[in-house]
């Protein structure tokens, strides 16, 4: 097939990309040109490649035009963001026989009341981000039942892998959590760290596109959360960062107003958008339906990003670090 790739160069597309030209597909691969893939692979060699600001293409109304010209049998959106992003595309696409599958977020589902969530279960999003992300997803399946252009959407969890840092024990980017765990320092948790994160390997997201691209009748109107099979707790997560020291983890449960006194706002926030979910998902659709095999548990998944940063010196942590 000729596939088109938007946002090539991202977190997804670094182990996408290769994986659609190792299987003989054709790839288009849509990028603003400014950034490389997190992996170099051979197969970047065999593509063909569009540069393209969406965001201004989108502003002036070309993107879903230009995109519809490369007369793809399958898109696969990396980078939207709006409604109104999304709705241009499928105009554009409208009664061209393409297959548009669409990345969301895990975070259309608002806080977990049953678990692992599923996508019958989920409960409504809340902040612009999860409600956008649902608000395209709902779309997409409107089109297609009115007979429109034939979607799929994939809603990923916490992207993770070689190359960039993971979401850490905190539900945070800041990487003195992983600093001051590794040295057997005390730190601070929020709450009482049962809280859950959803973390899941780039490349088993990659995975998931390229079954529902290859699958399209399978996938054709589907919506798939996109996680590893487990789910890792703040304290969990915690004792598995120390324990690569050879250490326990040392924790000390404190409310949410101190840890936002001790914490920069920044990190702070992003915490409690992670962990005020608390969010498990069920990958059993995804497995029933298009034969998703995610490869990296959630340890698993962690555990190789952290060991790209480590190995690369962009972590500051105990000498007997080993991930």
């Amino acid at each position: 097939m000729r596939i088109v790739v938007i946002g090539a160069t991202g977190h997804i597309g670094t182990f996408l990309v290769p994986r659609l030209v190792r299987a003989g597909h054709d790839v288009v691969a849509v990028s603003r040109g400014t950034s490389t893939p997190y992996a170099d692979a051979p197969e970047w060699e065999r593509i063909e490649r569009v540069t393209a600001d969406r965001e201004q293409e989108d502003r002036d109304g070309t993107f879903g035009d230009r995109i519809a010209a490369l007369a793809a049998d399958a898109v696969v959106d990396l980078v939207c963001f709006t409604l109104e992003s999304a709705e241009q595309l499928v105009r554009a696409l409208r009664g061209s026989g393409t297959h548009l599958v669409h990345c969301g977020s895990i975070w259309r589902a608002g806080v977990s009341h049953v678990l692992p969530i599923t996508e019958e279960t989920a409960t409504p999003p809340f902040g612009e981000y999860g409600t956008q992300k649902d608000a395209i997803a709902r779309m997409l399946k409107q089109e297609i039942a009115g007979g429109g252009v034939v979607t799929t959407s994939i809603h990923p969890g916490h992207i993770s892998g070689p190359g960039w840092l993971p979401i850490g024990p905190l539900g945070n980017l800041d990487p003195t959590v992983v600093t001051r765990l590794s040295a057997g320092e005390v730190v601070e948790v929020p709450g009482l760290g049962a809280e859950s994160m959803a973390h899941v390997h780039a490349d088993d997201v990659a995975q998931l596109f390229q079954l529902a691209v290859e699958q399209r009748d399978a996938a054709a109107g589907e919506d798939f959360f996109a996680t590893a099979p487990t789910a890792l707790t703040v304290r969990g997560y915690a004792a598995l960062v120390a324990s690569w020291s050879g250490r326990e983890a040392r924790l000390e449960s404190v409310s949410w107003d101190r840890f936002r006194e001790t914490t920069a706002t920044e990190h702070a926030d992003a915490s409690w958008e992670h962990l005020s979910r608390s969010q498990v998902f069920s990958t059993e659709k995804p497995q029933r339906l298009l034969g998703y095999a995610p490869a990296y548990t959630a340890s698993e998944t962690v555990r190789d990003a952290l060991r790209w940063q480590a190995e690369h010196g962009d972590l500051a942590v105990d000498a007997s670090f080993r991930p």
